[in-house]
C-alpha cells in the first residue's frame, strides 16, 4: 500500500493502527507510520523494557517515575503508547496545532491514557520540571527532496510534515531550546536516514552527545 492509499484509507476509516492499537485520525493529523513505531522501541528500551519476545530487558537508564515529553504529538500516539507501555511514567504532549491537539484528548480517552497536553510551540508553553526523556516525530520532510512525491502526501496537514533547511529547521530549533534551558535529558529523534548525519553534527556543535542511531531514530543526550 502506497502512502497515498494509506492516508487515504486512513482518514476514511478515521483510524490506523500504531503499536497494536487503533488511534483516531482526521486529515486534523499525520497519519501515524510504521517508522514512529521505531521511537516506541528505543524508549521502551531506555524504560528497561524489551519489545520483543524472548529478549533480555536491558538495563534501566531512566528513573524509576520518568517525566517524558512528546513534541509535535499530532495524534498523540506516541504520548499515548508511552503511556500504556511505560505506565509508571508521566508524560506530556505538546503540539503547536489545537485541531491536532482536539484528536490527541479524544484518543487519550478512548484508550484510557492519562497524558496531559499542552499547546504549545515546541517548549515555548512549558514551564513545569525538567524531563527525562523527550521524543519527537516533528516535520522534518524536504520539500526539494528529488524523490519526493508530494502527490502521496497532499492528503496530509503539510504542518505535520514539512520544515526549511533541508527538513531539519523544527528538530535545530528544538535542540537549541533544550541547550538553551540547561536541561540534560535523554533524547529521541524521528528523521529520515539521509539527514542523521547532518542533524548527529549540529547536536555534537551543540555540545549533545550521539548515543545511537536504529533506522528513523537519532538518540541524544544532553
Amino acid at each position: 500500500m502506497t502512502n497515498n492509499n494509506l492516508s487515504t484509507w486512513a482518514y476514511q476509516a478515521g483510524y490506523q493502527d500504531f503499536y497494536g492499537r487503533k488511534f483516531k485520525v482526521t486529515p486534523a493529523v499525520l497519519v501515524p507510520r510504521a517508522e514512529t513505531e521505531q521511537l516506541i522501541d528505543e524508549a521502551l528500551l531506555l524504560a528497561g523494557r524489551a519489545y520483543l519476545p524472548g529478549m533480555k530487558p536491558p538495563k534501566r537508564a531512566l528513573t524509576e517515575n520518568p517525566l517524558i515529553l512528546d513534541i509535535g504529538t499530532g495524534s498523540g500516539n506516541i504520548a499515548i503508547t508511552l503511556k500504556l507501555e511505560i505506565p509508571e511514567a508521566e508524560i506530556i504532549g505538546l503540539d503547536v496545532s489545537e485541531k491536532a491537539l482536539k484528536i490527541a484528548h479524544e484518543n487519550a480517552k478512548l484508550l484510557n491514557a492519562k497524558v496531559n497536553f499542552i499547546h504549545s510551540n515546541l517548549l515555548e508553553n512549558y514551564h513545569k520540571n525538567e524531563p527525562d526523556l523527550i521524543v519527537a516525530n516533528l516535520p522534518y520532510v524536504d520539500k526539494n527532496w528529488s524523490w519526493l512525491d508530494k502527490e502521496a502526501l497532499n492528503v496530509e496537514p503539510e504542518i505535520a510534515l514539512y520544515a526549511e533547511d533541508k527538513g531539519l529547521a523544527l528538530i535545530k530549533k528544538l535542540l537549541m531550546e533544550i541547550k538553551t534551558r540547561n536541561w540534560h535529558p535523554k533524547i529521541l529523534l524521528e528523521m529520515d536516514p539521509c539527514q542523521q548525519k547532518t542533524l548527529i553534527d549540529f547536536a555534537e556543535d551543540l555540545g549533545l552527545k550521539h548515543q545511537k542511531t536504529h533506522g528513523f531514530i537519532v538518540s541524544l543526550k544532553a
